[in-house]
């Protein structure tokens, strides 16, 4: 027994001054049990042998290495101790860490066995005159740690880690599947497993691995009005008549009448997403954006009663007399007047009065021609001239002469309705040969429009 001793001890001082990976042959006294022991890499042990009637026992006592050895780990990498030795793990790495035994913490001197020998090989046991397997699993006589399952193999038995890791000495060491680039964007490791995501705009495909572009408008993307699909992300646009906001998302009505003031003649109205043109009474839209008077004459819808005449002017209508001659005047065909000669009053009078109506926009450029006047009867020898007889009190018109027969009334100033002028417009005849002078007068009224169309 004291040279056993002395044998142990010698090959400890040995340990530490080579690399130990031999087996030593240990021996009881009466050598019928024979043990094998195995020098762990540079590990030093301590060491215990009990010999008690024909068994022998060795008991070893752990050393953290994680606490003896300075930096027993390089980089990122950490220190893990276990029975015998110690790994050097990913920081990030997930453990189940083996409860400590009892035999390990608390070494114990075997106690002598009353049982029979038994005449099989480990992990055998007799039954008559064969040997049959236990089932160490069913028995609860494993070492396997609650994490681990225990599967039961012929004379022995396995310890199996949980799917996602793997098994390194008696320790089960996550597996980092991400280091294997299952995923085609992100990855992202968990105790055990580890699940894959994908870049904004796409998602997993059936495979939970692949990343495919998402439809986000079939997915309830924030548009407001449009939405279009694109590789990995979509686009909102805006019906027309409405601007994108500065969100992206949202759109906005333009407001076209703010733009500018000829989108329509009379006055633009803004509507949600378009505009629209308007005109004033009396008046029509033509087109999209241009206004046209009404002739309230034609269209029947005057007021004008029995003995008035109905006269169109823009934006609305007149109701005159049929019958405007004044004393000492008295009407005669064709809408005339006459002064008969017979009557004192009438010699310093124009023989005849004819009436006419006509309307003119507001706004007018000038000089602008108006209206033309024409002699209907002409006499040999005969000269004409043609004035304004009255009306004209401000000189806003003034008379072109054209030829002997007709002249132009020309508006001389612009003028802004509505507006209302009557001018007598005389055409006086003279004929030196006859030693004969007449004149007949044209009664124009003129009704300026409270607009420029």
């Amino acid at each position: 027994m004291q040279h056993i001793l002395s044998q142990a001890q010698h090959n400890k001082k040995l340990n530490e001054q080579q690399v130990i990976n031999s087996f030593d042959l240990r021996f009881c006294p009466n050598q019928e049990i024979m043990l094998l022991v195995y020098w762990p890499l540079f590990l030093q042990l301590d060491i215990q042998m009990t010999c008690k009637a024909k068994f022998c026992s060795l008991f070893y006592l752990d050393i953290n290495e994680c606490e003896t050895i300075q930096q027993a780990c390089q980089g990122e990498m950490k220190c893990f101790n276990h029975y015998g030795g110690y790994l050097c793990l990913p920081r990030s790495a997930s453990v189940i860490t083996a409860p400590e035994s009892s035999s390990q913490s608390e070494p114990s001197m075997p106690v002598e066995s009353n049982e029979a020998f038994n005449p099989c090989p480990v992990g055998y046991r007799a039954q008559g005159d064969t040997c049959v397997d236990i089932d160490e699993c069913e028995l609860d006589t494993h070492d396997c740690q609650p994490s681990q399952e225990c599967i039961n193999t012929v004379g022995t038995y396995t310890c199996q880690c949980p799917d996602g890791y793997s098994k390194i000495g008696i320790e089960c060491v996550d597996i980092d599947e991400c280091r294997y680039r299952y995923c085609q964007h992100r990855c992202v490791n968990v105790p055990g497993s580890f699940s894959c995501e994908c870049e904004p705009g796409f998602q997993l495909a059936g495979n939970n691995r692949s990343c495919v572009d998402a439809n986000e408008c079939e997915m309830g993307a924030p548009c407001q009005q449009r939405c279009y699909n694109s590789f990995g992300t979509f686009l909102c646009r805006c019906d027309q008549g409405y601007d994108l906001g500065p969100d992206g998302y949202s759109c906005n009505d333009i407001d076209e009448c703010s733009y500018s003031s000829f989108l329509c003649q009379f006055q633009c109205v803004n509507e949600p997403g378009r505009f629209s043109c308007v005109c004033p009474e009396g008046y029509e839209l033509v087109g999209t954006r241009l206004c046209q008077d009404v002739n309230e004459c034609e269209t029947g819808v005057h007021q004008c009663g029995e003995g008035q005449v109905c006269v169109n002017i823009h934006g609305g209508h007149k109701c005159v007399s049929s019958n405007r001659c004044q004393e000492p005047y008295i009407q005669v065909p064709e809408n005339r007047c006459a002064c008969p000669v017979v009557k004192p009053e009438c010699r310093d009078l124009p023989f005849s009065i004819v009436h006419r109506y006509m309307s003119i926009t507001s706004e007018r450029s000038v000089p602008s021609d108006v209206f033309q006047i024409q002699a209907t009867s002409v006499y040999p020898g005969s000269y004409n001239s043609f004035r304004i007889r009255s009306g004209d009190e401000n000189e806003e018109f003034y008379i072109r002469q054209i030829n002997n027969i007709s002249a132009m009334l020309v508006l001389a100033r612009a003028v802004t309705g509505p507006k209302e002028y009557v001018l007598d417009l005389e055409m006086v005849s003279v004929n030196p040969l006859m030693n004969y002078q007449t004149s007949s007068v044209l009664r124009l009224s003129i009704y300026v429009g409270p607009h420029a169309f």
